[in-house]
């Protein structure tokens, strides 16, 4: 599946509607950025049921600003609405293809009741 651009409009409609997500934060001057694109994309080939995003920081710096984004590129992966990764750097293939590996092996139901356990998600109540 080729990259979807995300935005500001677009963002929680794609997030909510897909089980795992990938997002690259990334921005047009940015040489690490440039770099990371291709392997990205390649990553994205072999995973056509994960939706791969990218966010340009120049166009949604509100987005990315939501996000606490500081360094790009950043890569964060969120799935089923939790997420699980968030970092900055560029990966080589092998190191992305892995991360995603390890992300689709993580048993979500266990991640969703010790979020319900928490303190946090309980003052909301």
């Amino acid at each position: 599946m080729a990259t979807v651009e995300l935005t500001a409009q677009n963002f929680e409609d794609v997030v909510s509607a897909s089980d795992m997500v990938l997002v690259d934060f990334w921005a047009a001057w940015c040489g690490p950025c440039r770099t990371f694109a291709p392997v990205y994309e390649k990553v994205s080939a072999q995973h056509p049921d994960i939706v791969f995003g990218k966010v340009d920081t120049e166009a949604q710096q509100e987005l990315a600003g939501s996000f606490n984004i500081m360094s790009i590129p950043t890569l964060m992966i969120i799935r089923e609405g939790v997420v699980l990764y968030s970092q900055a750097g560029a990966l080589p293939e092998k190191s992305l293809a892995d991360l995603v590996d390890q992300a689709l092996k993580i048993d979500m139901v266990e991640v969703h009741r010790q979020l319900a356990e928490t303190p946090a998600a309980n003052a909301d109540r």
